[in-house]
């Protein structure tokens, strides 16, 4: 087992930089187009340089990819077009090397359909402990057992042969399991511990509000609202707590963060009580328009709620679920400058925050990919655009696709226009985004106001702008950002970083429209 980066404390997650790696989308080492392993691997310098103090790898385990790996065929092994069990060891360790942490994806909430327990399921028949692992039931007359729709839309009932129905609450090929029985609980705290015992330093908890059913599969009705019977129950609590002491089992701060989607921020703090998950996604920040009196609200909502039981807030802009925040800001120009503005946002808050792949880059959400290229189970079933737009590979160099992504032809097609957007494009250039990111990173890891603290304090700012200051280590961080249509005049000591051009002088702070800036005050600022 490799040891986690020495020198740093057990609560280096309460306000870690985090960097989702999206495998199949961030680097290629074999040339088959699909980024692996290896791929992640060899790009670990950029990440360290970057600045940030983990990576979260999505799904490379066996899988059919009817959902890209989020249907998991084998909870211990690597799917061959990812590389293989020793490349993850092998990555586990030159990311400690490199002082980078290593979180994997777990699924706990569904397999694949082609897993050894589902096939089994289906040749034991009904009333059999291997149906028991999922959740079979017998239909109502001729059709399926109760109302529940699917995620990806229709049902979420399939019928098999033998006439019994399996729950999907995903796509058909990911039944989900039935986590009242013993078996699949055993079989899980058994997976955590293959991948702690191979070193890696926490997982993302796929699903983790929908794992518990409500009891007696009671129908959801035409418009269930936020309580719907599959989704955010009490008793995932429970399986929480006995993941957190498997985690808790282990040295050097072993996490768990749960992809949880609750209908409330006080049902979301549930998730990260002091015996359950270290972190829960913020969706609630994610989803705030730009607008100053929403970003503050949902900032405010999110802080106390964490912090009413202990936790530190978590914050994200985008992942591989959603469009990427440039455009849903508003794409082009006003998109990529509010985008840079929300990251200074972002990373000036306390608490962890979340960078997905690309976000560095400025890059936008690939709307025109052809219907014939995409793979989305979403997209393919025709309920919505899909997440194939969030996912195109990243551009690291050269002028036409795939800009070293790999030497094949990517998996999803890279618009030539990216050729301003790659890493060696933007290598150089003190006004790209990759370096705004950079300095800001650098500035939060070395500036003692910034990461994890007491909440922010909010100080009068003129209409359409936020303003606030944090204050540690008898040093004050203020930061500005102007979320509305005309320029606005804040006063503010030396700008440290501004997303965009601003203008200074005599203690005064002029921020046009849709930018951020971080100066170094002093105390007596705190006070006003």
């Amino acid at each position: 087992m490799t040891q986690p980066p020495s020198g740093s404390a057990p609560s280096w997650w309460r306000d870690a930089v985090i960097y989702e790696v999206y495998v199949r989308s961030f680097a290629d080492s074999g040339g088959d187009g699909v980024g692996d392993l290896p791929g992640v691997r060899s790009r670990l310098p950029y990440l360290r340089r970057l600045g940030v103090d983990a990576l979260w790898l999505t799904p490379f385990y066996p899988s059919p990819m009817a959902d890209f790996g989020y249907d998991v065929a084998d909870y211990r092994d690597v799917d061959p077009v990812f590389g293989t069990l020793e490349d993850a060891r092998a990555l586990v360790a030159d990311a400690h090397a490199h002082g980078l942490r290593i979180l994997v994806d777990l699924v706990p909430n569904h397999t694949s359909d082609a897993h050894p327990w589902f096939r089994a399921a289906l040749a034991a028949g009904p009333g059999s402990p291997e149906r028991d692992r999922y959740v079979f039931r017998d239909g109502r007359g001729s059709g399926p057992p109760n109302d529940w729709r699917s995620v990806f839309g229709g049902p979420a009932w399939r019928r098999v042969p033998d006439g019994q129905w399996y729950l999907h609450l995903f796509a058909p090929e990911q039944p989900d399991l039935n986590w009242e029985n013993a078996e699949v609980r055993d079989e899980f705290a058994d997976v955590l511990r293959f991948w702690l015992d191979l070193g890696v330093d926490g997982f993302r908890v796929d699903v983790a509000h929908g794992m518990v059913k409500a009891a007696g599969l009671p129908d959801a009705g035409p418009d269930p609202g936020p309580d719907v019977p599959y989704f955010d129950r009490d008793g995932v609590h429970e399986l929480h707590r006995a993941f957190r002491r498997i985690l808790d089992s282990y040295p050097g701060g072993r996490v768990g963060v749960a992809e949880a989607w609750a209908p409330t921020n006080e049902r979301l703090a549930l998730y990260v009580r002091p015996d359950e998950m270290h972190q829960a996604f913020n969706f609630h920040y994610l989803t705030t328009p730009w607008d100053a009196g929403a970003l503050r609200a949902a900032i405010d909502a999110s802080l106390a709620t964490a912090g009413a039981v202990g936790a530190p807030a978590t914050w994200v802009l985008s992942n591989h679920d959603v469009h990427r925040h440039v455009t849903r800001y508003g794409g082009g120009a006003a998109g990529l400058a509010r985008a840079r503005a929300a990251a200074l946002l972002t990373l000036a808050l306390p608490g962890s925050a979340y960078l997905y792949q690309g976000e560095e880059l400025g890059l936008p959400e690939v709307l025109d990919l052809p219907p014939e290229v995409c793979h989305d189970p979403q997209a393919r079933r025709g309920d919505g655009a899909g997440r194939d737009g969030c996912r195109v590979p990243l551009p690291w160099s050269g002028d036409a696709p795939p800009f070293g992504f790999s030497t094949g032809t990517s998996w999803l097609p890279m618009p030539p226009q990216w050729r301003s957007l790659t890493v060696a494009a933007q290598e150089g250039d003190p006004a790209s985004t990759l370096s705004l990111y950079r300095d800001a990173l650098r500035l939060r890891r070395d500036h003692p106001a910034l990461g994890d603290g007491p909440p922010p304090r909010w100080l009068d700012g003129p209409p359409g702008a936020l303003v606030f200051v944090r204050e540690a280590g008898g040093r004050v961080l203020g930061c500005a950002v102007n979320a509305g249509s005309a320029p606005v005049r804040v006063p503010a000591g030396p700008v440290l970083l501004a997303s965009g051009p601003v203008s200074a002088s005599g203690g005064v702070l002029e921020l046009p429209p849709d930018t951020a800036a971080w100066w170094e005050g002093d105390r007596s600022v705190t006070e006003r």
